[in-house]
């Protein structure tokens, strides 16, 4: 099998910068509309279960631009440590809060310091103590080995270059046994390799 589709020319440092460029954008102005989903519309789509965000703050809900549900694959119990990667405006690591309770910890991870921003804002607003922001890389996470319970990433890791790179950074953090929810997107055809370098492709 060839592994021509995981080559590009773009560089890892030029994709972040042009996907922080983007989600710095979506959490300043969450309403201007884009070319993917935001918000209640997002989340709704990809059908979430309101009563499992009704706590979130509006702010953290309208920058919400994940691209699945990674609730859906399985539970998060209380007391469990869970991870977010790439967290965004913090809707998902919010949620996962409320699931974890006080006598758990939810940590998000992301590089966009608006982002991080609201999601800290958001945290303060529901007096979630247990709940922290750090600023770090999908493929390079500012946490111990064998550290969560859960990772849970939405919309991420097709923003990433190498992504085998990428997951085995998420399984380096996780306690054996631990559980993977991704929420993501796949491409079930070859992609021409003029579109690797569109980094517009990349981005959203």
């Amino acid at each position: 099998m060839s592994n021509r589709h995981t080559i590009s020319k773009i560089s890892p440092e030029e994709l972040r910068a042009e996907v922080s460029k983007e989600y710095t954008e979506v959490a300043l102005d969450p309403y201007k509309g884009y070319h993917f989903h935001t918000g209640r519309d997002a989340a709704n789509r990809l059908s979430y279960d309101p009563s499992i965000y009704a706590g979130v703050p509006e702010d953290n809900i309208a920058s919400f631009a994940g691209t699945g549900n990674p609730f859906a694959l399985g539970p998060i119990n209380p007391g469990e440590i869970v991870v977010d990667v790439g967290s965004g405006s913090g809707f998902d690591a919010l949620i996962a809060s409320t699931l974890v309770g006080p006598d758990g910890k939810v940590i998000g991870v992301d590089m966009t310091q608006e982002m991080l921003d609201k999601a800290q804002a958001g945290a303060e607003a529901m007096g979630a103590t247990h709940v922290e922001f750090r600023e770090g890389l999908s493929e390079n996470l500012p946490l111990l080995e064998e550290y969560a319970d859960v990772v849970i990433s939405n919309g991420v890791l097709n923003l990433t270059l190498d992504k085998v790179k990428t997951l085995r950074e998420w399984a380096r953090i996780l306690k054996p046994g631990g559980r993977l929810y991704i929420g993501d997107i796949l491409v079930a055809k070859s992609i021409p390799p003029e579109a690797l370098d569109d980094i517009s492709l990349w981005t959203g």
